[in-house]
C-alpha cells in the first residue's frame, strides 16, 4: 500500500493509443485482464519516482537521528542490482536504493513496490500466489496489486483473484491427467507437508508431494495432491494414479521420513524401489529424546555416522553412538537402531549424489512457504483453491531447481552398474593406510 499520497499515474485512453501495444499483450495474456495503460518507459520512471519517495519519507523518519559528532545516522547507501518486476504493460527494470544505518541500531529499507522475494518475475503467476500464501487475504489483493498497477488498475477485485485461483486449480487438475509414459525416475523424494488450513469438509489438510529426478538429472515435480494424514490409502491412491498414466519404470531409491503409509503403498506399487530415511528428519527425533546439554555432542555423533566415507566408517560411528547412549537414553538408540537398513541405503548410490539423497530437504524448503502462510490463515478453504495455490507455487520453485551433480552416474545406475561405497564395482577404493605409506 502506498503511504503519504504516493501514487503511480496511470496513461489515459487517448495516450495509451498512440503507443504500440505488442509489449502490454504479451505481458498480460496469462492474466487475461482488459486493463490499459503504463506505457513501459514512463511506468519505469514514475515507478522508480515512487520508491525514491519512499526512501525520502524513511530518511526524515530518521532525521532527528544523529552520531555524537552532529552526522545523520541514517543515510543514502546507493542502490541494489538492477532488477525487474511486472506491471501492466510487462517487465519493467528498477533500482532499490540501499540506506545505511551508522548507530547500528538495523534500520533497512524495504521498499512496498518491490518485495525482496520477487525477483526477476515475468508473469503475474508468479506474483499472485506468492502474496496471497505470504499473507494477502482475497480480500486485501487489490489494495496489494494497486502498489503495482496503481489505485486505478480496473479488474483487479477480489472477484478477479477468485477467478485467477479457479485457473490455478484448473491447471493443477489438468496436469495431475497428464501422461507419463515413457517416463523414468533415478530418484523420487516424497513428504506430506501439514498445515493448519481447514477443507470444508476435513479439520486438516495434508499435501502429499513427490519430486524426481529424471534420467537426465534434472529435477521435476511428480505430484502434488491432498490426502488424509499420510495414510497408506492415500498413498497409494497416488502410486496407482502414476502407474496408470505410463509411469511403469520403478525409481531407483525414495527418500522420506519415516511416516509409513508411504513405504507401505510403496513396497505394494514398486517393490523394487530402494529405501533412504531422511538423516534430518532422523536426528532431529533422536535428539528430542536426549537432555539439551547432551544434544550437540549427539548431533556431532550422528553426522559422523552419515558423513563417513564408507558404509565401514559409518558402522563404526554407529557402534560408537550406541556404545555411549544406549544406557542412559535408550529410546534415543531405538530410534536409531529402528531403521539401520534403511539408513545406509545411500552407500550403495554414486557418491556425487549423496548430498542430495541423504535427505529429503528438496521438498522442505520448497514448501516452507506454504506452513507459513497457513500458520496465519485460520479459515476454512476449499481444496481446490489450496492444491491450486501450492501447485502454482511449487511451479514457480521448479523453474530455479537446479539438476544434480554429476548426472552421467545416472546412466550407470540405469545400466545396472553396482555402487559400493559411492563408487562403481569396478574401480577400486585406495587403502587410506597403503596410500598413506
Amino acid at each position: 500500500m502506498l503511504e503519504k499520497g504516493f501514487r503511480i499515474r496511470f496513461a489515459t485512453n487517448e495516450e495509451c493509443a498512440m503507443k504500440e501495444s505488442t509489449g502490454f499483450d504479451e505481458g498480460m495474456g496469462e492474466l487475461g485482464l482488459n486493463i490499459e495503460g503504463l506505457l513501459r518507459r514512463s511506468a519505469r520512471q514514475l515507478i522508480q519516482q515512487s520508491i525514491e519517495d519512499e526512501v525520502q519519507v524513511l530518511l526524515e523518519e530518521y532525521a532527528a537521528v544523529r552520531m555524537v559528532d552532529g552526522r545523520r545516522a541514517v543515510v543514502r547507501n546507493g542502490y541494489l542490482p538492477e532488477r525487474e518486476i511486472l506491471t501492466a504493460v510487462g517487465p519493467v527494470p528498477v533500482q532499490v536504493p540501499k540506506v545505511r544505518d551508522r548507530s547500528g541500531s538495523g534500520v533497512v529499507f524495504r521498499s512496498s513496490l518491490v518485495p525482496p522475494y520477487v525477483r526477476k518475475s515475468r508473469s503475474v503467476a508468479a506474483a499472485l500466489p506468492w502474496r496471497y500464501l505470504h499473507g494477502v487475504s482475497s480480500g486485501r489483493m487489490q489494495e496489494a496489486l494497486s502498489v503495482l498497477l496503481g489505485e486505478e488498475a480496473k479488474g483487479l477485485s477480489p472477484a478477479v483473484l477468485g477467478r485467477l485461483k479457479a485457473e490455478w486449480a484448473q491447471e493443477h487438475a489438468q496436469w495431475q491427467r497428464r501422461s507419463l509414459q515413457g517416463k523414468r525416475y533415478a530418484y523420487w523424494w516424497a513428504d506430506g507437508v501439514y498445515t493448519h488450513l481447514r477443507a470444508e469438509d476435513d479439520p486438516r489438510m495434508c499435501l502429499l508431494v513427490i519430486i524426481g529426478v529424471t534420467a537426465e538429472g534434472k529435477k521435476e515435480v511428480v505430484a502434488v495432491t491432498d490426502g488424509l494424514r499420510e495414510s497408506k490409502a492415500s498413498w497409494l491412491e497416488i502410486l496407482r494414479d502414476l502407474r496408470d498414466r505410463g509411469l511403469q519404470e520403478a525409481p531407483l531409491l525414495a527418500i522420506g521420513d519415516g511416516a509409513m503409509g508411504f513405504w507401505a503403498a510403496l513396497d505394494e506399487i514398486y517393490p523394487q524401489t530402494r529405501h533412504q530415511r531422511c538423516w534430518v528428519h532422523k536426528t532431529a527425533n533422536i535428539l528430542n529424546e536426549l537432555p539439551k546439554r547432551l544434544q550437540g555432542k549427539a548431533k556431532a555423533a550422528l553426522q559422523a555416522i552419515w558423513m563417513a566415507d564408507a558404509r565401514e566408517a559409518a558402522e563404526k560411528a554407529w557402534q560408537a553412538f550406541v556404545r555411549d547412549y544406549q544406557a542412559k537414553y535408550p529410546r534415543a538408540v531405538e530410534k536409531l537402531e529402528k531403521d539401520r537398513d534403511v539408513l545406509l541405503t545411500f552407500f550403495d548410490f554414486p557418491a556425487e549424489h549423496w548430498r542430495h539423497i541423504r535427505s529429503s530437504n528438496a521438498i522442505e524448503s520448497t514448501f516452507a512457504t506454504v506452513r507459513h502462510r497457513s500458520s496465519r490463515t485460520k479459515n476454512c478453504v476449499s481444496r481446490a483453491s489450496f492444491l491450486g495455490l501450492s501447485f502454482k507455487l511449487i511451479q514457480q520453485a521448479e523453474r530455479r531447481w537446479r539438476g544434480i551433480q554429476h548426472p552421467e552416474r545416472l546412466r550407470e545406475l540405469f545400466a545396472g552398474v553396482m555402487f559400493i561405497d559411492g563408487l562403481p564395482a569396478n574401480e577400486t577404493r585406495l587403502d587410506p593406510q597403503q596410500d598413506a605409506a
